[in-house]
């Protein structure tokens, strides 16, 4: 994969709150700085290489919660040395410096913050926004995120406006139709609150549900940079 050299922001975009945008090459993510997208999708396929690693860090480290700040430098030897050395943690961690390189790179940032973490259930459970000016997510294993639509979702339904009401009965979306969900392997930047000009359109999404027996090996990385 090659790093983003150059972002370009393109004025010319519809006027539609909350869109998303997808796509199978990396440079749909530059599409994250328009005006109106609070989602961008890299729709990837994860090579078995991959697949296989993520398999074995899951059956090795089972309860594995790993929290780092990294440079796009030294992001393969710091993810190696809280991962192991074997042949499948290098794999692992080679791909996660790759996307820490893109990230700082897309937004000019020195450091980003690096959680990897192994999950047998929901983490955040409830649909909600994140107070951050933009995360990447990205599932190696098992059921990914899912999401809401902006025009989709009544946000007054969220936090304590869900008066205590599971999301499916609360109001905060009309069917289970209009819940979206990522894929293994999809790298995608959600847009949230804290992004200059989208109050009040931050992505809305949570963390699914896990049939039993089975597990996720969930990526995220975050703005580090003051």
């Amino acid at each position: 994969m090659n790093s983003l050299t150059s972002i370009t922001k393109t004025p010319e975009f519809p006027k539609q709150i909350g869109r998303s945008i997808e796509g199978s090459q990396l440079d749909v993510l530059t599409d994250i700085y328009q005006e109106y997208t609070n989602i961008a999708i890299w729709q990837r396929s994860l090579a078995n290489a991959l697949i296989e690693a993520a398999n074995s860090i899951l059956d090795t480290n089972p309860t594995l919660q790993v929290s780092l700040v990294v440079t796009p430098q030294d992001a393969k030897a710091t993810v190696m040395k809280a991962l192991g050395s074997t042949p499948m943690a290098v794999t692992l961690s080679e791909d996660i410096a790759q996307l820490v390189d893109m990230f700082c790179c897309l937004f000019d940032i020195k450091r980003a913050g690096v959680r990897l973490t192994a999950l047998d259930r929901a983490m955040c459970p409830r649909f909600h926004v994140d107070r951050v000016p933009c995360r990447l997510v990205t599932t190696y294993q098992g059921v990914a995120t899912e999401w809401l639509p902006h025009q989709a979702a009544d946000r007054s339904k969220l936090g304590i406006g869900n008066q205590g009401k599971p999301d499916e009965q609360s109001g905060l979306f009309n069917s289970a139709a209009d819940i979206q969900q990522l894929c293994r392997g999809d790298v995608a930047l959600l847009k949230g609150e804290s992004w200059e000009g989208n109050q009040g359109a931050g992505l809305i999404h949570r963390s699914p549900q896990l049939p039993d027996e089975k597990r996720r090996l969930l990526l995220t990385l975050d703005f580090m940079d003051d």
